[in-house]
This record gives C-alpha cells, structure tokens and sequence, in this order.
C-alpha cells in the first residue's frame, strides 16, 4: 500500500511527499539537492537545524531536518549558518569560575530565564538550567548538563536575550575538563606511548595502504550499535 501523502511547503512551494519521511528525506524527495546544512544525518553534527510551523498553530517551531519527521501542511525552512559570538581564549589561562565565564560571554548577565532555549533545543538539554549553572559558576553542573549538546545554535537562535548557549556550554565543558575533573591514568598512558613511538609502525603501515583497502577498514571497523 502507497505512504500516505502529505503536503509540505519550503520557502511557500507546496510539495506532495511521503509522509513517513523526515524533513531532510521528503526535500530530497521533492528534488532538493543538499550540499550544505547536511552533514552526519544522524542528529550528531548539528548541521540541519530548521524552523517550521504547522496549519493552525501560530508557534514557531525548530528541529533537525534529519530527525523531524514531516507533517501535512508544514511551512518549512532550513536555517542557513549565521555567526554566534565566540570568544578567544587560553583555557590554560582560566579558572573555573563564574568571573572566567562572564568574561568571555558577559551577555549570560541577560538571561530572562524565559525557558526558550530549553523549549528549542531538539536534544531535550535543559539549556537555561546549564546557563543558570554557569551564572552561579558551577562548572561541573554546567558541563554534565549540556553534555550531549551537538551545537546546532537552535536555543542561540530563537534566545530574545541573543545569549550563544552553545558556546557558553563549550566553554564550561573545557574548563571542566582541564581544571576539575581528575587527570585519566590511562590518557595519560596513551600520550606517553604516542611519544615514545609506539604507533609509529602501525601508522606508516596505514599510510602505505591503497585507498580502496582503507575504505574496506573503515567500513567494517568496530561500531556501536544505533539504538
């Protein structure tokens, strides 16, 4: 039996696709061609962030093109990239404070802890709660809150105190990191090792290998499992 059909619009051109499709599937489907604004097609890069609304809801909504699946009379557009502030910094240079991070992103002060970012973000971070956390300056609740953030800059996107999320979360991650969480032995077993030259053998083998053997590697390398 025929996929139902549903219509969805992309930039106000109506198109008739599948509806068991994700957004980025049924625009390729449409005949749209990705060469951008695509990348892992697996909700890891970040890269598909998109903005829609729905027949009868006023609500602006967002997604990953590569996740959401269409519905029937969705107004739709991918987000093209646009700069977020990103500051320069040493993290040998900083401290895991509060001072450090307002430094670097002192628009985190704006914060109306309206909940948008949190509401945006299509991985379910609860994003004013780590921004929250790096007001106070607590690095490590900061950092094992926005873990699994894949900077899409959705939350710095519909954010009306124009805060970069992202980039804060980053930031508290890296300090984390370098100056609260213990030091790995077994990391530092490895560099001691790549130092050394351990490696050195099995790296120029690789080197010396034919592209279409690398290729055969790759593919039937150890992977986890996709839930």
């Amino acid at each position: 039996m025929a996929e139902k059909m549903v219509t969805i619009y992309v930039m106000g051109k109506p198109y008739e696709v599948p509806g068991d499709l994700t957004i980025m599937k049924a625009m390729e489907y449409a005949g749209y061609r990705f060469v951008r604004g695509c990348g892992c097609r697996g909700a890891f890069c970040g890269a598909c962030g998109t903005v829609y609304r729905t027949k009868g809801d006023y609500r602006l909504k967002v997604g990953l093109a590569c996740q959401e699946v269409v519905q029937d009379e969705m107004y739709l557009v991918e987000i093209p990239f646009f700069p977020g502030n990103k500051a320069t910094y040493d993290i040998e240079d900083l401290k895991p404070t509060a001072d450090a991070i307002l430094s670097l992103y002192p628009e985190v002060f704006r914060c109306l802890a309206c909940n948008t970012c949190t509401k945006a973000c299509p991985q379910d971070i609860e994003v004013m709660e780590y921004i929250q956390a790096a007001l106070r300056g607590d690095v490590a609740k900061a950092a094992d809150l926005s873990f699994d953030c894949i900077l899409c800059g959705l939350c710095a996107a519909r954010c009306p105190a124009e805060i970069v999320q992202y980039q804060v979360a980053l930031l508290c991650r890296r300090l984390y990191s370098r100056h609260v969480a213990p030091e790995a032995p077994h990391l530092k077993d490895r560099l001691k090792e790549i130092v050394d030259g351990t490696f050195n053998a099995e790296m120029d083998k690789l080197t010396e290998t034919k592209q279409a053997e690398l290729a055969e590697l790759y593919n039937n390398r150890d992977m986890e499992p996709r839930g």
